[in-house]
């Protein structure tokens, strides 16, 4: 008696990771700090000492980083919280970039 036995060949898929991107914080004269800070919290999920620190790298170096993220995340909080800014009257400025 013959059996036909078929063998599965398995195939070995590469999932990359997605890409990382920095979220840059930029100063500016006219952006309160506590604005600053709030955004932190509620759209980049920071604790209060993690955003009073990056405020102030973005107070005194001229920039900061809010986070790292995929790409899609770090744009929608940049356009979230820069949506958040224009409604405040402030000409905050973020972008994303390439980790």
């Amino acid at each position: 008696m013959e059996t036909n036995i078929a063998t599965k060949q398995k195939e070995k898929i590469k999932v990359k990771k997605p890409k990382l991107y920095k979220v840059i914080m930029y100063n500016d004269d006219y952006t309160t700090m506590e604005f600053v800070i709030e955004i932190l919290m509620v759209i980049f999920n920071k604790n209060q000492i993690e955003a009073e620190k990056i405020m102030l790298d973005v107070h005194k170096k001229g920039k900061g980083l809010a986070g790292i993220y995929s790409y899609d995340i770090a744009m929608t909080k940049v356009t979230t919280a820069m949506s958040l800014a224009k409604e405040n009257g402030f000409p905050f400025k973020l972008t994303v970039e390439e980790a």
